[in-house]
């Protein structure tokens, strides 16, 4: 085959009497494979070391990141010395400038990416809200190195050199605009329909996320529309936000029906509105086995196993954290099934039906999937108390 495209560009340079050249990028080859685990929203935990530290760290990979990060506890366990910049980042809860540790190797199974510059944060939050440690992010600074795979079906992650890349039969290949986040445009019909710029990230763990400038302007929902209040957890802490159901999204050619959205003040301009609408999380992704080829500036998506699997419909209002090897309720939004319920902030979860796990993953997942009445034992005051709560699904008003 290349043989006779070199003669036909040799006819065609005799023909014409102009040379012409071609450049054609090499394949792009398998570096290496590797599992990685999911938790709640479809996060990705990948496992990584750092330069020669033998610790086995726990990343996020996240193409909502616009670079690469590490938590500031980690860094201090570590002994990473760190530089001050004037560098900022921002999140849905707040902004703050960065220091930074300097040309370190990120240490994959099979590989190794060196020259990397963390910047620090904080990510104990992150750690109680999944009862997984979390030691650092994976973003843009990682990913725009290579072609990233994602099976979702087989939970492996294979890296790729970037180059000409053979991608699968049957699925869509997104041109997102690229800046250090890929920005992919989407549909949402509710009211109305509107179309927008919405951020592609593997790091939200939710399905749909929008700015409340959006909603007001783009009226995609009536203004009678019954809202629940709850809460996300982000960059700079915890924000309030509410969530209903919107009709369908679109992205690509790809339809889903009954989608969680929530909404929130967009204070810190995470979404520069109007240049975008909000994000599209993970629990939409996970449902794609998704190539990241950040290289070429494309993403291709193809449905998987997960992609006619329910969403998450259910709401108890309650915050709930894993502090000091204790799974507890921190939050209880007023009037919500945990609020009547008679929760109170402080309480000890000991057993969610009759689950005693003490794992507040598998607590997590038990809310989520049984909507209906729910036994919790919960101690307060060092006393057993028992409650039940009655989980709302939100499809219904």
């Amino acid at each position: 085959m290349k043989r006779f495209l070199f003669a036909l560009a040799m006819i065609c340079i005799a023909q014409n009497g102009i040379a012409q050249e071609e450049f054609i990028s090499p394949e792009a080859r398998l570096i290496t494979s590797f599992p990685f685990s999911q938790l709640s929203g479809g996060i990705i935990i990948v496992h990584a070391q750092l330069d020669d530290y033998p610790d086995t760290l726990n990343f996020v990979l996240d193409t909502g990141s616009g670079g690469i990060s590490i938590d500031s506890t980690t860094g201090v366990y570590l002994k990473l010395a760190f530089v001050k910049s004037e560098r900022t980042i921002r999140g849905i809860a707040g902004i703050r400038t960065v220091d930074f540790t300097l040309n370190h190797t990120l240490k994959l199974p099979g590989m190794e990416s060196p020259h990397l510059d963390f910047h620090k944060n904080d990510y104990e939050l992150l750690t109680s809200v999944y009862g997984v440690r979390i030691d650092g992010i994976i973003g843009f600074s990682f990913l725009r190195r290579y072609i990233v795979r994602i099976d979702y079906d087989a939970l492996k992650i294979e890296v790729y050199t970037p180059g000409t890349f053979r991608y699968p039969k049957g699925g869509f290949l997104l041109k997102p605009a690229f800046s250090t986040l890929p920005l992919q445009v989407a549909s949402i019909r509710d009211d109305h329909t509107v179309m927008s710029r919405f951020i592609f990230d593997t790091g939200a763990g939710l399905s749909f996320l929008l700015s409340k400038d959006f909603v007001d302007d783009s009226l995609v929902f009536k203004k009678n529309r019954k809202f629940y209040p709850t809460q996300a957890e982000g960059l700079g802490g915890k924000r309030k936000m509410n969530i209903t159901i919107a009709k369908e999204v679109k992205i690509g050619p790809y339809k889903f029906r009954k989608v969680p959205v929530h909404i929130f003040e967009d204070d810190y301009n995470v979404t520069s509105y109007p240049m975008l609408g909000g994000l599209i999380g993970n629990d939409i992704l996970r449902r794609f086995n998704v190539i990241l080829n950040y290289p070429e500036q494309s993403i291709h998506i193809k449905p998987n196993s997960h992609f006619t699997e329910n969403f998450d419909y259910s709401y108890t209002g309650l915050g709930i954290y894993l502090l000091d090897g204790e799974i507890r309720v921190v939050d209880v939004m007023p009037g919500s099934p945990g609020d009547k319920a008679g929760f109170l902030p402080g309480d000890v979860i000991f057993s969610v039906e009759t689950n005693m796990s003490k794992n507040i993953q598998t607590y997590k997942n038990i809310f989520q999937n049984s909507i209906g009445r729910i036994r919790v034992v919960v101690f307060r005051d060092q006393q057993p108390v028992v409650l039940t709560i009655d989980v709302k699904d939100i499809r219904r008003r």
